[in-house]
């Protein structure tokens, strides 16, 4: 990504992935910096940390070839909190927000959500948390604009995705100009492209889950060109270069 007068490519930047794992021998992430663990809750409700971080679904791994099309250079974090059936709970959500940024996670990446708004304070709290130490969350809007979290918090960046929104292009509802009561949840958040083109020829439409990696590759990117700013100031740059979207896109109000 270009960003003043340079090529920025995440170098010396550490994203955290919290999905599935990653598999490091997967030739489209084979070249990237990885490190990891898995979190777990114990019968009690306690955090568990294990070493191991092997893609159980294969979901991860796609998110991580994502965000490397952004920016190939930077360092992943990869933190599993999802079983072989792509299942996990807002707690564990919580718990690996926190064990990112307590990792010198810059940006951290969760393609995935959750409708349930009794978790949505603790969520919240750890995305707040976050934040003050410096690092960006973003997360996957659900797919048909519902509710969910933590993407509809103030304190993250939610990101949908749209099939014309093209590879290279970005836009941003604000909600001044989006509001709420017209937009629904999608006032708000970035639209980014939700193509995954690494299965052949044919890129498949892969939704916000995709988006957000990408999305989260730009962050990174930005962090780059700018090591010393606040989340909040990554996001503003990041609002700049957005686009403004317009109605034909295929949202109507």
């Amino acid at each position: 990504m270009r960003f003043r007068g340079r090529e920025r490519t995440g170098s010396g930047v550490r994203v955290a992935l919290i999905d599935s794992g990653l598999d490091t021998m997967d030739p489209r992430v084979s070249s990237a910096k990885i490190s990891g663990w898995n979190v777990s809750l114990s019968a009690t409700g306690h955090a568990l940390i294990g070493a191991g971080f092997n893609d159980l679904h294969g979901h991860g791994t796609a998110m991580a070839a994502a965000l490397l099309d952004s920016a190939p250079d930077v360092e992943i974090v990869a933190i599993r909190i999802m079983d072989e059936g792509l299942r996990t709970t807002a707690d564990l959500m919580a718990a690996g927000i926190e064990m990112a940024y307590r990792n010198g996670a810059r940006v951290i990446n969760l393609s995935m959500g959750t409708p349930n708004m009794g978790k949505a304070l603790l969520l919240r709290d750890t995305a707040a948390l976050a934040v003050q130490a410096g690092a960006v969350v973003l997360a996957a809007a659900h797919p048909k604009g519902e509710r969910a979290y933590p993407a509809d918090l103030p304190e993250t960046v939610g990101v949908a995705s749209h099939p014309d929104c093209g590879v290279d292009r970005l836009f941003y509802f604000d909600q001044s100009r989006f509001r709420p009561a017209e937009w629904g949840s999608l006032s708000g958040k970035f639209m980014a492209y939700g193509y995954d083109a690494s299965g052949g020829l044919d890129p498949i439409y892969s939704g916000p889950e995709v988006a957000t990696a990408r999305v989260a590759g730009m962050v990174a990117c930005l962090a780059e060109a700018m090591p010393e700013a606040t989340a909040e100031e990554l996001i503003a740059a990041l609002q700049n270069r957005a686009l403004l979207p317009i109605p034909e896109l295929g949202y109507a109000s």
